[in-house]
Parts: structure tokens; C-alpha cells; sequence
């Protein structure tokens, strides 16, 4: 037996120990997932939970189509913004109450921003944001500047915190970078906000679901992230906002829409914000995929997040090393820090011929994705994905190399 042979069988022997001692195997079962593919983009679009098609017939038929409008009351419609807020919430590290679920990610981190401008200390100028965030971000972010008198300043993460002073106002960071899969230090850059005075506002896209993040824990101001990525809430599924218990009261959303005033159905031409976090709802919630989300979360019923977050780490090990076994040298390098403590859920592989090597991987079964100019990107859903997808996504990578 050739060394090659020897190390590829060994390679897959291990991926089928880990599988088979990993607690958190069975949990597969609770997703609907296409025979023959290997999955590695559920940090874009998370597999589909088993019983959401149930749930979402029901929504359609009986809610929609027997009750009508009575569903508001009688399926308890209404109140599903901050009913599935509080399910979401454990896996954010949030109490109930701080929650609510509805609208997209662009437009609560439009609502977190200018009104975190409006918490902030009065006469500070700067508005401090991640130099690489994701695009929509930064563009949110300088419309929210404009509108509240702040100057945009990029920053890099792991610098923020020595660029945060007695003029910053806000400053906006993502958890874990969508290119690279790096981590940033939520604990220790919103310390350094608080230090300041500034309000600090979090974007959780690729990290709520991956790893524990600890709102409450950390004293973070607000956050805000979608559902559809490692929550598997289905595409466009409603995002998030998280405005903490103690910014509630004077927390003033810049879209006061009727779904947000004290009394919605008194119809006065007067806005009177809700109590909680219910004042940043604006309009009539998207029930169809809202209700779609609800049932989804289900699959996390008894799942640990502190568990999700070690067996991660273990898969994106696992694959690095493959990588490494499999790959011709020089062929791909990895941009993912090989540290635990700033790595998220995925492996960010830089190449040349990117965007036709993932064309390959995918028409070959391994579905990951493409980020320009020269990124392979891979993303591990702890709940549904193996170490023996780890291994053969790793393998056919090698195999397109030659």
C-alpha cells in the first residue's frame, strides 16, 4: 500500500471514528438535506429543517386559508415579532424581553444605528465602522451618519478599540468577518466602547448559531443578524434586533411604524412607542416566513451552543488538516486564523481560478461558495454537517489540483 493510499484511508477511518462518537450526529436527522452532497454553504443559506414544510402548510391552509383573519388572535399572529424573538434569544445569549424578530438585517441595522446615535453622549462626531464589513453595512451606516450628523471612520476590528474616544459615538462591528471567517473580540471591543461612553452595535450574521456570543454576558448595547444562515431559517427569512433591557426606554427608532406604537389599533395620528423591545417593530409582520423561522428554531430544541461551538472547531480542524494532506502544496492558502479564539464556522481558502474551482466543487457534489476576487468559501453547520463531508470535501479539492 502506497503512502498516499495509507493516508487518504487513514484520513477517512478518523472521519468515521468522529462521526461515530459525535453526539451531535443525530441532530442531521432534524434537516432535509439532498442525497450525494456534501454541504458547506449554510453560512449563506442553512439546509432546511425537517419540520418546517409541516408547519409552513398549516401556516398556509388552516391559518391562512380556514381562520383568515381571525389567525391574528386565534394562531397568535400579533404576537409572533417578539414570541420568536424570545425562542432566538438562548442562542444569542439574551434574556427575554430584548428580542424581536421581523424585517431584514439591512433594515434593523438602519434602526440600530440611528438609534444608537440618538443613545450616544450628545456632541460626539464619529461613527466607527469595520473597514471590511459586508457592503450593505457600510452603506446603511454612512446613510445613518448622514441623517444623524456623525463622520463615518473605518477601523479595523482588531484595532477599534484604540480608535474608540471621547468623540466616538457609535461604532459598528461585524463578530465574525463574511470573507476571512475571523473572529473579533466581542467581549473585550465592547468593554472598550462602554469605556468610552459609545454605543456599540453588533452585526451577528455569521456568528449567531456558530458559537456562544453572549449579549447579556458581555453588556453588549445592540445587535442585529439574520435568520437564514446558521439558524436555517429559510431564504429571506426576518432578521433580528436586539436593543439591551437598560436602552429600552429611551430607545428611538427612526422607522416609527404603527406595529411599534403603544396602542396599534387606536389609529391616533400621534406616535406613542410600545414598551420594550416591541418599539422597533414597524410594519405588519411577514407571517408566512416569519412562522417559517418559528418552526426551524425547533431543531435547536436541546442543542448547546457551547456544544455546536466545540464540535465547529473540531470540523474546521479536521478539514484544514485535509486540506493540508490532500492539496498539492502552494495551491491554496488559508485566510482563516488557525487560532481557535478568533476563528468562526467556516474556512476562507485563497486561490487562483477561484470562482471556476468552486464551479468544479459544486458540479462534483461539494457545495461551498465564491467570494471575489480569489476566495473559496466553507462554511460548517455543526448540526447537520460531518467530518466525513469535512474529508471528502477536502479530497475533491485535491482531485481537481490533480
Amino acid at each position: 500500500m502506497s503512502d498516499t493510499t495509507s493516508g487518504l484511508q487513514g484520513l477517512q477511518a478518523r472521519a468515521a471514528h468522529l462521526d461515530a462518537t459525535d453526539d451531535l450526529a443525530k441532530l442531521r436527522d432534524r434537516f432535509t438535506l439532498p442525497d450525494g452532497i456534501v454541504y458547506l454553504d449554510g453560512n449563506s443559506l442553512g439546509a432546511l429543517p425537517a419540520g418546517v414544510a409541516a408547519a409552513t402548510a398549516d401556516v398556509v391552509h388552516r391559518q391562512w386559508g380556514e381562520l383568515l383573519i381571525r389567525s391574528w388572535d386565534e394562531s397568535a399572529w400579533w404576537t409572533a415579532p417578539e414570541r420568536i424573538g424570545d425562542k432566538l434569544a438562548p442562542l444569542i445569549g439574551a434574556a427575554p424581553g430584548q428580542v424581536v424578530v421581523g424585517d431584514s438585517t439591512s433594515v434593523n441595522l438602519f434602526k440600530a444605528l440611528v438609534g444608537a446615535a440618538r443613545l450616544a453622549p450628545p456632541g460626539r462626531t464619529r461613527m466607527l465602522v469595520d473597514g471590511n464589513t459586508f457592503p450593505t453595512d457600510g452603506y446603511i451606516a454612512a446613510s445613518a451618519a448622514r441623517m444623524t450628523g456623525l463622520r463615518v471612520v473605518p477601523v479595523d476590528p482588531s484595532a477599534a478599540a484604540e480608535e474608540m474616544d471621547d468623540d466616538t459615538a457609535v461604532v459598528l462591528l461585524n463578530h465574525v468577518d463574511y470573507r476571512t471567517g475571523r473572529l473579533h473580540d466581542l467581549p473585550a471591543l465592547t468593554k472598550a466602547a462602554r469605556a468610552t461612553g459609545a454605543i456599540i452595535v453588533w452585526d451577528l450574521c455569521h456568528s449567531a448559531g456558530a458559537l456562544p456570543v453572549g449579549l447579556d454576558a458581555h453588556s453588549v448595547d445592540l445587535a442585529v443578524g439574520c435568520t437564514y444562515k446558521y439558524l436555517n431559517g429559510g431564504p429571506g427569512s426576518p432578521a433580528y434586533l436586539y436593543i439591551a433591557a437598560r436602552h429600552q426606554a429611551a430607545f428611538d427608532s427612526p422607522l416609527p411604524g404603527w406595529n411599534g406604537h403603544a396602542d396599534p389599533f387606536a389609529m391616533t395620528t400621534g406616535y406613542t412607542p410600545a414598551d420594550g423591545a416591541v418599539r422597533a417593530r414597524v410594519g405588519t409582520p411577514d407571517i408566512l416566513s416569519m412562522l417559517a423561522l418559528e418552526a426551524a428554531l425547533d431543531a435547536w430544541d436541546g442543542v448547546s451552543v457551547e456544544a455546536v461551538r466545540a464540535k465547529s472547531l473540531a470540523l474546521t480542524d479536521f478539514f484544514l488538516e485535509c486540506v493540508a494532506a490532500y492539496v498539492p502544496e502552494g495551491k491554496v492558502e488559508s485566510v482563516t486564523p488557525a487560532e481557535h479564539g478568533r476563528r468562526g464556522s467556516q474556512v476562507s481558502l485563497r486561490t487562483e481560478n477561484a470562482r471556476e474551482i468552486m464551479a468544479e466543487l459544486i458540479a462534483r457534489g461539494v457545495v461551498g461558495d465564491f467570494r471575489a476576487p480569489d476566495i473559496l468559501r466553507f462554511g460548517f453547520t455543526p448540526l447537520y454537517v460531518g467530518f466525513a463531508d469535512a474529508e471528502r470535501a477536502a479530497r475533491t479539492l485535491g482531485h481537481i489540483f490533480g
